[in-house]
């Protein structure tokens, strides 16, 4: 079993700001699987930032840098 790391609430929202009328339950957990598949992303390539820049931390820049690949 996958652990649950977004709300589907917050799936939920943020299609709705976007301007959908209504979401199926489906599509919250699409945007879920797809968002979190992103911030793994994300998260492994600021990783190797910080470890390039010799350190442990990993700092908004490194995120910053990461989302831009």
């Amino acid at each position: 079993m996958q652990k649950k790391t977004l709300p589907l609430a917050a799936m939920e929202k943020i299609l709705k700001k976007s301007g959908a009328e209504r979401v199926s339950d489906k599509a919250k957990e699409a945007l879920k699987f797809v968002l979190e598949e992103k911030a793994e992303e994300i998260a492994e390539a600021a990783i190797k930032f910080s470890i390039h820049a010799k350190r442990k931390t990993i700092k908004p820049e490194d995120i910053k840098l990461a989302a831009k690949k």
